[in-house]
């Protein structure tokens, strides 16, 4: 067998399971190596049940001391619970939905458990822990234990036997593609050498020699793509923009703008005047408008005879979009339309027909907008918002509709500058630290199980006073202690509050039936939506003032603050209740920081100084090619380190002519379904 391999040639995976695995990217022997361990069972280091502590992952050695009891709690849910031993003292264990794992367990055998302590004193219990006998007379195993990510159907085990194989056909005397001196210089492992101690570590010294190569080499070729994007658009020639003023524009807004806002507007004027293609992020916090930035850029481009557009990442904004925009362009004239897929065969025609004429100036979209059948007149500014949902390949495909014209991104999650300039090597970088006079804070709480009774009664007293509430859910991963869906929750809720109206939204569902659900929502057809984090960006809902977010421990800083910024955008007083801060001290400083501060700056800073593993920009790594292992906030020195490499290498070779091997990972990593964006 070869990497290339279909996973279909190893024993024991057969049609269903070559399904489910295809559901994690896997396909082929390479797929199986290049889909990492999300944690590991650290095995090796067995603790006195006595000393094990709340909150703790730890291994056990203990004798099973009572029959295992099983009861229902819930509809779909059963708890299995018994006592186990060690000379040290007594410790609960606690299974959900499992209960053929518990009985296979046989009293007065001891066995080593693996898993999270819950509870202090004599309720302490360690939840749906790994298990193994510890066979007499030999002493127990202890090992570093992958934990794969998974989907429902597939096991571990699983995906222990395909990582397997597939190690199995690596190619140890194969020659890196990473530069030797950088090799060298960071005392990083061979791609091989790395790879194997990912899936199969001797120690968690191991792990961390392979994230070091795999962290870096994932910074390496993120930096070398973005310096050559950065080099090949430093030659462009681009439209000359020298029509029109952003003072020009502000007569027209029913406000006045912030100083931010008049910044980063002088700052978009003088990149379009250059002559060079404007490529610039405008980053500011929730409310801070930047959509008024968005539409300084179309005015001007429309000043200059050109059309601009607006990308969307849902149709909901798009249609928010229009609904605030719209009114000023039509001030000036400026003629706008809304691109989107839900629209009819004959709406889509005609839209296309007055884009392609040039009538249409500024078009407002979703991807309908890249869709080869939609041409522009004359297309001189393209707008991205919420740019963590787009690619790079997106932001490229729609630029080459035009002949080269400006590109200004926005993002609404704050991040330090000095983090800003490193992540976005392709772009130049406007910071909007301001927010427009009038923005109530939002106050937010955080609390605990003892609350929520109270909270509840808070849900209902806004809406009595007219207002409506959001109750977010986290997502649930695999093998993890049971939370209720958001559906499980919406429904908690509907019993405890009967008389109010109801609305659920979360991943799974369709986009047409999350539209159905969320315009329902903003025309005050629902009291409370209960959701997932799909309304995280983008939603306007100004009747909104109350956000209630369940298992907040389990959110990043950032990502908590994104979801309070859907409240507080309309007259009304609002709120943020954070429930989790009875889950631990570590829980508790980080939902503090939130209720302290409403600057979404100064919490991107806490988060990168406070928070545990985690991705800070969300799985879309804030559009940019997706990185399987390197978390960019928390790998901050090694992405610096990673640039400065780069840039060094790109000097000598900017088109990595001389190092075959590492320009097509490059162009691997940044390939998209238009072809080369390097070509």
């Amino acid at each position: 067998m070869a990497l290339s391999d279909s996973i279909a040639k190893i024993k024991g995976i057969g049609p269903k399971k070559i399904a489910l695995f295809q559901k994690l990217s896997i396909e082929t022997m390479q797929d199986a190596l290049d889909c990492y361990p999300r944690d590991y069972e650290d095995r090796t280091h067995i603790i006195p049940v006595a000393a094990a502590k709340e909150g703790q992952k730890i291994a056990v050695c203990a004798v099973v001391g009572t029959q295992p009891v099983t009861r229902r709690i819930r509809k779909g849910m059963e708890i299995t619970k018994f006592r186990v031993f060690d000379t040290s003292g007594a410790l609960w264990i606690t299974y959900y939905n499992n209960r053929y794992t518990a009985v296979a367990l046989q009293e007065g055998q001891e066995y080593l458990f693996y898993g999270r302590i819950q509870g202090q004193g004599a309720q302490r219990t360690m939840i749906s822990p790994a298990c193994e006998a510890v066979l007499p007379g030999m002493p127990p195993p202890q090992r570093v234990v992958p934990v794969y990510p998974l989907t429902a159907g597939l096991t571990q085990k699983d995906l222990l036997r395909v990582t397997t194989a597939a190690l199995g056909e690596q190619n140890a005397g194969e020659r890196d593609w990473m530069p030797e001196e950088i090799a060298r210089e960071y005392e990083l492992l061979t791609q091989t050498q790395a790879v194997q101690c990912i899936h199969r570590p001797q120690s968690l010294d191991d792990v961390a020699q392979a994230r070091q190569r795999i962290i870096f080499e994932e910074l390496f070729l993120l930096c070398c793509g973005l310096a050559r994007l950065k080099e090949r658009r430093a030659d462009e020639a681009g439209i000359a923009m020298r029509e029109g003023t952003p003072d020009a524009f502000w007569k027209f807004l029913p406000f006045a703008p912030t100083g931010a806002q008049k910044r980063a507007a002088q700052e978009i004027w003088n990149d379009i005047r250059s002559g060079k293609p404007m490529n610039r992020l405008v980053q500011g916090d929730v409310g801070s408008g930047k959509t008024v930035l968005a539409a300084v850029l179309c005015y001007l481009a429309v000043q200059n005879g050109y059309q601009a557009a607006i990308m969307a990442p849902t149709e909901i904004l798009a249609s928010q979009h229009m609904e605030s925009l719209g009114p000023i362009f039509a001030q000036q004239g400026i003629t706008c339309a809304v691109l989107s897929g839900s629209m009819t065969p004959k709406q889509k025609r005609e839209c296309k027909e007055k884009i392609a004429s040039g009538e249409i100036q500024v078009v407002i979209g979703t991807h309908a907008l890249i869709q080869k059948d939609v041409t522009f007149h004359r297309l001189g500014a393209v707008v991205a918002d919420e740019q963590h949902r787009f690619g790079v390949d997106q932001r490229a495909t729609l630029h080459e509709k035009g002949e080269r014209p400006h590109t200004l991104v926005m993002s609404a999650t704050p991040i330090p500058r000095t983090l800003a300039l490193i992540l976005y090597g392709d772009l130049d970088v406007s910071i909007v630290d301001e927010l427009p006079p009038g923005r109530t804070p939002v106050e937010t709480f955080a609390v605990g199980e003892k609350m929520r009774q109270r909270i509840y009664a808070f849900i209902d007293k806004q809406i009595v006073e007219g207002g409506q509430v959001y109750v977010v859910c986290p997502l649930v991963e695999d093998g993890e202690l049971p939370l209720k869906s958001a559906e499980e929750h919406g429904a908690a809720l509907q019993k405890i509050l009967p008389h109010r109206r109801i609305g659920i939204l979360h991943g799974k569902m369709r986009p047409a039936e999350k539209d159905v659900v969320m315009n329902a929502f903003a025309a005050g057809e629902l009291d409370i939506l209960v959701a997932t984090t799909v309304i995280e960006v983008g939603v306007n809902v100004p009747n909104a003032c109350l956000m209630v977010i369940e298992d907040a421990d389990r959110f990043g800083l950032s990502q908590l603050h994104q979801l309070r910024g859907r409240v507080g955008r309309g007259k009304r007083k609002s709120y943020c209740v954070c429930f989790g801060a009875d889950k631990g001290e570590q829980a508790k400083q980080r939902l503090k920081i939130l209720c302290q501060t409403n600057d979404g700056f100064e919490i991107a800073r806490a988060d990168l100084a406070q928070r545990g593993p985690g991705d800070f920009f969300g799985k879309r790594q804030h559009g940019l090619p997706m990185l399987k292992m390197a978390d960019i906030a928390g790998d901050l020195a090694l992405m610096q380190s990673a640039k400065e490499e780069a840039e060094k290498l790109l000097s000598d070779d900017p088109t990595l002519q001389a190092h075959p091997a590492l320009r097509e990972r490059v162009e691997r990593m940044f390939r998209n379904d238009h072809g080369e964006i390097f070509n």
